[in-house]
Protein backbone atom coordinates (compact mmCIF):
# COMPACT_ATOMS: atom_id res chain seq x y z
CA UNK A 1 0.00 0.00 0.00
CA UNK A 2 0.92 3.55 -0.44
CA UNK A 3 0.78 5.82 2.46
CA UNK A 4 0.16 9.60 1.45
CA UNK A 5 0.00 10.98 4.88
CA UNK A 6 2.29 10.87 7.98
CA UNK A 7 3.78 12.53 10.61
CA UNK A 8 7.26 10.19 10.77
CA UNK A 9 9.58 12.51 10.77
CA UNK A 10 11.17 13.22 14.22
CA UNK A 11 11.18 16.54 15.96
CA UNK A 12 9.77 18.30 13.50
CA UNK A 13 5.66 19.21 14.66
CA UNK A 14 3.93 16.37 16.69
CA UNK A 15 4.35 13.32 15.30
CA UNK A 16 7.83 10.92 15.88
CA UNK A 17 9.77 12.87 18.87
CA UNK A 18 13.12 11.01 18.20
CA UNK A 19 14.80 9.23 15.12
CA UNK A 20 14.19 5.96 16.68
CA UNK A 21 10.44 6.74 17.23
CA UNK A 22 10.78 7.37 13.71
CA UNK A 23 12.54 4.03 12.55
CA UNK A 24 9.64 1.85 15.10
CA UNK A 25 6.69 3.52 12.99
CA UNK A 26 8.40 2.66 9.54
CA UNK A 27 8.75 -1.13 11.03
CA UNK A 28 5.30 -1.05 12.39
CA UNK A 29 4.01 0.25 9.23
CA UNK A 30 6.03 -2.50 6.99
CA UNK A 31 4.55 -5.23 9.40
CA UNK A 32 1.02 -4.23 8.19
CA UNK A 33 1.41 -3.81 4.57
CA UNK A 34 3.03 -0.38 3.73
CA UNK A 35 5.44 -0.60 0.92
CA UNK A 36 5.46 3.71 -0.01
CA UNK A 37 5.14 6.35 2.61
CA UNK A 38 5.10 10.04 2.08
CA UNK A 39 6.39 11.90 4.87
CA UNK A 40 4.08 15.03 5.59
CA UNK A 41 4.98 16.79 8.56
CA UNK A 42 2.89 20.18 9.65
CA UNK A 43 3.38 23.21 8.18
CA UNK A 44 0.46 25.79 10.33
CA UNK A 45 1.83 29.02 10.22
CA UNK A 46 2.63 30.48 13.65
CA UNK A 47 2.73 26.87 15.70
CA UNK A 48 5.25 24.48 12.93
CA UNK A 49 7.09 26.76 11.04
CA UNK A 50 7.82 24.10 8.88
CA UNK A 51 10.10 25.16 5.29
CA UNK A 52 10.73 23.18 2.45
CA UNK A 53 14.15 23.31 3.23
CA UNK A 54 13.94 22.02 7.08
CA UNK A 55 11.55 19.33 5.93
CA UNK A 56 14.19 18.13 3.40
CA UNK A 57 17.13 18.05 6.33
CA UNK A 58 15.05 16.09 8.26
CA UNK A 59 13.87 13.69 5.65
CA UNK A 60 17.68 12.98 4.54
CA UNK A 61 18.84 11.91 8.02
CA UNK A 62 15.30 9.76 8.19
CA UNK A 63 15.90 8.45 5.01
CA UNK A 64 19.95 7.67 6.22
CA UNK A 65 18.42 5.60 8.91
CA UNK A 66 15.72 3.60 7.22
CA UNK A 67 18.85 2.47 4.71
CA UNK A 68 21.07 1.78 7.64
CA UNK A 69 18.35 -0.70 8.94
CA UNK A 70 17.52 -2.00 6.13
CA UNK A 71 14.19 -1.34 5.97
CA UNK A 72 11.80 -2.08 2.36
CA UNK A 73 10.40 1.39 2.46
CA UNK A 74 10.46 3.67 0.00
CA UNK A 75 10.04 7.58 1.26
CA UNK A 76 9.41 10.62 0.11
CA UNK A 77 8.22 13.75 1.29
CA UNK A 78 5.12 16.91 1.45
CA UNK A 79 3.80 18.55 3.74
CA UNK A 80 0.34 18.85 5.60
CA UNK A 81 -0.21 22.58 5.12
CA UNK A 82 -3.05 24.64 7.32
CA UNK A 83 -5.19 26.90 5.30
CA UNK A 84 -3.56 30.53 5.85
CA UNK A 85 -2.77 33.43 3.06
CA UNK A 86 0.87 32.59 3.64
CA UNK A 87 0.46 29.86 0.94
CA UNK A 88 -0.08 32.18 -1.96
CA UNK A 89 3.60 33.14 -2.03
CA UNK A 90 4.42 29.54 -1.03
CA UNK A 91 3.31 28.69 -4.49
CA UNK A 92 4.41 32.08 -5.93
CA UNK A 93 8.06 31.46 -4.80
CA UNK A 94 8.02 27.43 -5.86
CA UNK A 95 8.80 26.32 -2.05
CA UNK A 96 5.08 24.56 -1.31
CA UNK A 97 6.39 20.98 -0.85
CA UNK A 98 3.84 18.89 -2.63
CA UNK A 99 3.06 15.14 -2.71
CA UNK A 100 2.67 14.38 -5.84
CA UNK A 101 0.92 15.69 -9.23
CA UNK A 102 -2.64 14.79 -10.73
CA UNK A 103 -3.73 16.04 -14.40
CA UNK A 104 -1.20 18.67 -14.56
CA UNK A 105 -2.20 20.20 -11.22
CA UNK A 106 0.42 20.11 -7.99
CA UNK A 107 -1.06 18.14 -5.41
CA UNK A 108 -1.23 19.95 -1.82
CA UNK A 109 -2.58 18.56 1.23
CA UNK A 110 -4.70 21.21 2.61
CA UNK A 111 -5.71 21.22 6.11
CA UNK A 112 -9.06 22.92 7.47
CA UNK A 113 -8.75 23.85 11.12
CA UNK A 114 -10.82 20.99 12.94
CA UNK A 115 -13.40 22.97 14.37
CA UNK A 116 -14.95 24.45 11.03
CA UNK A 117 -14.29 25.44 7.09
CA UNK A 118 -12.86 29.20 7.47
CA UNK A 119 -14.30 32.19 5.79
CA UNK A 120 -12.06 32.50 2.74
CA UNK A 121 -11.29 28.73 2.15
CA UNK A 122 -13.61 28.89 -0.83
CA UNK A 123 -11.11 32.20 -2.49
CA UNK A 124 -8.15 30.30 -1.62
CA UNK A 125 -9.10 26.84 -3.39
CA UNK A 126 -10.41 28.92 -6.04
CA UNK A 127 -6.72 30.90 -6.19
CA UNK A 128 -5.05 27.27 -6.10
CA UNK A 129 -6.70 25.72 -8.71
CA UNK A 130 -6.37 28.55 -11.44
CA UNK A 131 -2.90 28.16 -10.56
CA UNK A 132 -2.26 24.79 -11.58
CA UNK A 133 -2.55 23.56 -7.33
CA UNK A 134 -4.90 20.57 -6.88
CA UNK A 135 -6.19 20.97 -3.17
CA UNK A 136 -6.80 17.94 -1.19
CA UNK A 137 -8.50 18.08 2.25
CA UNK A 138 -6.84 15.93 4.69
CA UNK A 139 -9.63 14.37 7.62
CA UNK A 140 -12.38 16.05 6.44
CA UNK A 141 -14.45 13.59 8.35
CA UNK A 142 -12.90 14.86 11.67
CA UNK A 143 -14.19 18.64 10.73
CA UNK A 144 -16.43 19.56 13.05
CA UNK A 145 -18.46 21.75 10.84
CA UNK A 146 -18.31 19.11 8.12
CA UNK A 147 -19.75 16.78 10.62
CA UNK A 148 -22.80 18.76 11.27
CA UNK A 149 -23.48 19.75 7.84
CA UNK A 150 -22.68 17.37 4.82
CA UNK A 151 -23.28 20.21 2.08
CA UNK A 152 -20.12 21.29 3.35
CA UNK A 153 -18.36 18.33 2.13
CA UNK A 154 -20.66 18.80 -1.06
CA UNK A 155 -19.48 22.34 -1.45
CA UNK A 156 -15.43 21.60 -0.90
CA UNK A 157 -16.28 19.12 -3.83
CA UNK A 158 -18.07 21.59 -6.07
CA UNK A 159 -15.23 23.81 -5.47
CA UNK A 160 -12.85 21.46 -6.79
CA UNK A 161 -11.12 19.90 -3.76
CA UNK A 162 -10.23 16.00 -3.92
CA UNK A 163 -10.62 14.49 -0.32
CA UNK A 164 -8.53 11.60 1.91
CA UNK A 165 -10.05 9.50 4.73
CA UNK A 166 -8.15 8.98 7.65
CA UNK A 167 -7.35 4.93 7.65
CA UNK A 168 -8.33 4.74 11.65
CA UNK A 169 -11.90 6.77 11.25
CA UNK A 170 -13.06 4.50 8.51
CA UNK A 171 -12.31 1.76 11.53
CA UNK A 172 -13.86 3.48 14.13
CA UNK A 173 -10.56 4.90 15.86
CA UNK A 174 -11.99 8.50 16.06
CA UNK A 175 -15.72 7.43 17.56
CA UNK A 176 -18.64 6.34 15.64
CA UNK A 177 -19.64 9.71 14.53
CA UNK A 178 -16.47 9.90 12.55
CA UNK A 179 -16.88 6.77 11.12
CA UNK A 180 -20.24 7.04 10.17
CA UNK A 181 -19.16 10.05 8.15
CA UNK A 182 -16.58 8.42 6.49
CA UNK A 183 -18.95 5.14 5.75
CA UNK A 184 -21.20 8.18 4.05
CA UNK A 185 -17.87 9.30 2.24
CA UNK A 186 -17.43 6.25 0.94
CA UNK A 187 -21.02 5.19 -0.01
CA UNK A 188 -21.12 8.39 -2.25
CA UNK A 189 -17.37 7.74 -3.70
CA UNK A 190 -16.07 10.82 -2.04
CA UNK A 191 -12.52 9.79 -1.16
CA UNK A 192 -9.79 9.86 -3.55
CA UNK A 193 -7.48 7.45 -1.56
CA UNK A 194 -7.15 6.78 2.16
CA UNK A 195 -4.00 7.01 4.32
CA UNK A 196 -2.67 6.66 7.58
CA UNK A 197 -2.09 10.10 9.12
CA UNK A 198 0.04 7.81 11.44
CA UNK A 199 1.65 9.89 14.56
CA UNK A 200 2.76 7.65 16.90
CA UNK A 201 2.57 3.92 18.08
CA UNK A 202 -0.27 4.79 20.40
CA UNK A 203 -3.75 6.41 19.54
CA UNK A 204 -2.28 7.48 16.24
CA UNK A 205 -0.44 4.62 14.47
CA UNK A 206 -0.89 3.14 11.11
CA UNK A 207 -4.33 1.91 10.93
CA UNK A 208 -3.81 1.10 6.49
CA UNK A 209 -4.30 -2.61 6.80
CA UNK A 210 -7.32 -2.68 8.96
CA UNK A 211 -9.53 -0.21 7.16
CA UNK A 212 -8.31 -1.72 3.88
CA UNK A 213 -9.83 -5.01 5.01
CA UNK A 214 -12.83 -3.15 5.94
CA UNK A 215 -13.11 -1.23 2.65
CA UNK A 216 -12.60 -4.57 0.73
CA UNK A 217 -15.16 -6.68 2.87
CA UNK A 218 -17.84 -3.40 2.66
CA UNK A 219 -17.33 -2.12 -1.39
CA UNK A 220 -15.20 -5.33 -3.19
CA UNK A 221 -11.44 -5.73 -3.21
CA UNK A 222 -11.75 -2.94 -6.63
CA UNK A 223 -12.78 -0.06 -4.92
CA UNK A 224 -9.98 -1.18 -1.45
CA UNK A 225 -7.16 -1.23 -3.82
CA UNK A 226 -8.07 2.25 -5.90
CA UNK A 227 -8.18 4.11 -2.46
CA UNK A 228 -4.82 2.30 -1.18
CA UNK A 229 -2.83 1.87 -4.42
CA UNK A 230 -3.95 2.78 -7.74
CA UNK A 231 -5.24 5.96 -6.86
CA UNK A 232 -2.11 6.87 -4.78
CA UNK A 233 0.28 5.73 -7.13
CA UNK A 234 -1.48 7.75 -9.97
CA UNK A 235 -0.63 11.16 -7.45
CA UNK A 236 3.07 9.88 -7.16
CA UNK A 237 3.73 8.55 -10.49
CA UNK A 238 7.03 11.44 -11.19
CA UNK A 239 7.46 11.70 -7.42
CA UNK A 240 11.09 10.33 -6.83
CA UNK A 241 10.29 8.05 -4.02
CA UNK A 242 14.11 7.24 -2.12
Amino acid sequence: MIDLHSHILPGIDDGAKTLQDSIEMAKYSIERGVTHMMCTPHIHFNRFNNTYDSIAHIFFQMLEAVAEQGLALKLAFGAEVRVAPEIISLVKSNTLPYIGEINGKSCVLLELPHSHVPAGADTLIKWLIANEVQPIIPHPERNREILDDYNKVLWLKKLGCLFQLTAGAVVGKFGQDIQLLSGRMLDDSLPYYVASDMHNLDKRANDMSDAYDYVESEYGTSHAESLFITNPKTITARVDWQ
